[in-house]
Order: C-alpha cells, then structure tokens, then sequence
C-alpha cells in the first residue's frame, strides 16, 4: 500500500465526516492519537470537546440551540489501564465495557451496528491502542451498513502489531459529501505521521475542510513510560 501524504488526503475532500488516526511518530518512541469530528447541520457544529478524566467528551457550545443530542454527544476518548480508546459515538463506552470484562476489541463490539441515521446509516469507526513493556500495537474497526441496507451490517477489524515509525493508518466514516453520505471503503489508508503533537494538531486542523470543521483531539503517549500530552482545537471557542 502507497503511504498518502495525511494532509493531502485531508484537504482533497470536504467531507470526509468524522474520523481516527493512529500510529507512531518518526523517531519511533511516541504513540499518536488523532480524532476529529466534522458537521454540516447547525447541530452538528454545535459541538466542542472537553477534557474528561484522562478522556474527552463532546459538548453542547450552546446548549439553547441543540435539537437532539442522540449521535451527537458522548465520549470519544477513554483509558482503560494501558489501553486508550477512541471512537466516533457511544461505542467508546461499549469497547471499554467488554475489555474491563476481558473480551477483545472485536468481541465488545459484537453488540452494535452503524448509526440508525437513515438514509445515511453512519458506520461506527472505533480504535484502540495498546501500550506495554516498551511497546505498542493498535486496532481499527468500522461497523457499516451492506450497501445502505439497514438490516445487513458489515464489520471489518484491522490490527497492526510493531507499527513502523512516521506512518499512521487513517479511517474516516464518509468517502466524501453526498446524498446520502457514502460509507468508508477499503482497509484504513497508510498515512505520513510528522511533527511534534503542535506542529501535526496544526496540520491536521488546517487540512480539513473550514466550513465544515468542528473539534480535533490529539494525544501523544510516550512508549515506555506512558505520559501523555494532548491537544484539543475548537471551532468554537467560548
């Protein structure tokens, strides 16, 4: 597989929806986390993240102009021991349920299905990223509709052991604007990881679309010790 430029990759679409990057920074000793959401109704933008807990949740920006919070508030990121995860709805919350009772990553998600936001049905993109004794693998998943049935729901895990520094793989849930939106085909992209967590929140943020760009989340978590240092840019700033 071609490793695609991330920011390229970004900016050539202006909907690619919500989602997650994981991998390993070019020096090889930092374990990268990204996560951003994007909106295209005035609900949708009406979002933030905040800290919580060594996780983050979205918000309400401003709680007199949400019409409906289902879909739209939960929390993306959590930490379970040596494990961090990070999905695009409730799910985190699922994910993090079934590991704490010893189930895989792919067990716990045996109980969901992509949104039920027809015409749409939004897949669930869902990661996880493992770190222990010096080391580090991770896993994506994506739980999406059969070509827009409803009752038929495909799910697909990709796990990547000793990932190689500077390279990322990248999951999103739309393959750009439409009506309805189309799903994410195809294993996780192969993306360049480069920077500081600064220099890559930035880069990330001023790769995505500006009209339809809500909040970015980026956690850098060192490999042997497992300190971590995040960035969170709004949209909307209060």
């Amino acid at each position: 597989m071609k490793v695609k430029s991330l920011t390229q990759t970004l900016s050539e679409t202006s909907y690619p929806g919500r989602g997650i990057v994981l991998g390993r920074t070019e020096d090889g000793k930092t374990a990268v986390i990204a996560y951003f959401i994007m909106g295209r109704s005035e609900n949708s933008r009406n979002r933030v993240f905040v800290e919580d807990g060594e996780g983050i949740r979205t918000e309400a920006f401003d709680p007199s102009k949400m019409t409906d919070p289902s879909l739209i508030i939960y929390s993306p990121v959590r930490v379970l021991g040596n494990k961090t995860i990070v999905t695009n709805g409730d799910q985190t919350d699922t994910v993090y349920a079934g590991l704490d009772k010893q189930q895989t990553f792919e067990q716990s998600l045996r109980v969901r299905e992509f949104e039920p936001d027809a015409p749409n049905y939004t897949p669930r993109i869902s990661g996880v990223v493992h770190i222990e004794d010096g080391h580090m693998n991770f896993a994506l998943s994506i739980l999406k509709s059969s070509e827009g049935e409803p009752d038929s729901c495909n799910r697909f895990t990709f796990a990547y052991e000793k990932p190689k520094a500077g390279r990322g793989r990248f999951i999103h849930t739309y393959m750009g604007d439409g009506d309805p939106l189309p799903s994410f085909e195809g294993e996780p992209e192969l993306v360049d990881v480069k920077g500081d967590i600064r220099e890559f929140a930035d880069s990330v943020w001023n790769s995505l679309n500006s009209d339809n760009k809500v909040s970015l989340f980026v956690r850098y978590i060192d490999i042997e010790s497992g300190k971590y240092d995040s960035v969170i840019i709004n949209r909307n700033v209060k």
